[in-house]
C-alpha cells in the first residue's frame, strides 16, 4: 500500500516538475536565443509605430473620440462574440422563436449604434496645431 502512495507522489511530481518546465522553457530559450544589442541613449526612448518622438509624452493628449471609438469597438466585438453561439443553435429552436430573438438581439445593437451616432461619437474633430 505505501509503495503504490509513494509511486503515485512522483507521479504528481513529475507533472509538476514538467509544468514547470513547460512553462519556463520558452523564456529560456528566449533569452538565449535573443539578439545582443548595444544599449544606447536612443534605446531608453519612447518608440510608438516608427513616429519619432518630440517634446515630452505627457504634452500630448488624445481626444476623448479616440476612447469612445475603442469603446464602441470593444462592446460590438463582445456583442457579435454572442451572436456565434445563437448561430449554431438557430435551426434547433421551434417555430419563429429563434429568428425573433435574433432580430431583437440585432436590433438592440442597431439603437446602439443609433444613439451613439445622435451623441455624435462618430464625428471625429480635427485638432487644431
Amino acid at each position: 500500500m505505501e509503495s503504490t502512495l509513494a509511486v503515485d507522489y512522483i507521479y504528481v511530481m513529475f507533472f509538476i516538475l514538467g509544468g514547470f518546465i513547460t512553462a519556463f522553457l520558452p523564456f529560456v530559450i528566449a533569452w538565449m536565443l535573443r539578439p545582443v544589442t548595444v544599449v544606447t541613449a536612443r534605446s531608453h526612448q519612447t518608440y510608438e509605430c516608427g513616429i519619432e518622438p518630440f517634446n515630452q509624452m505627457w504634452d500630448y493628449r488624445f481626444g476623448i473620440s479616440y476612447y469612445l471609438y475603442a469603446l464602441i469597438f470593444l462592446a460590438f466585438d463582445v456583442d457579435v462574440l454572442y451572436l456565434f453561439p445563437v448561430a449554431t443553435v438557430f435551426n434547433s429552436v421551434p417555430g419563429m422563436r429563434g429568428a425573433v430573438e435574433l432580430f431583437i438581439f440585432i436590433g438592440i445593437l442597431s439603437l446602439a449604434v443609433v444613439y451613439a451616432w445622435n451623441k455624435g461619437v462618430f464625428t471625429w474633430e480635427k485638432r487644431k496645431a
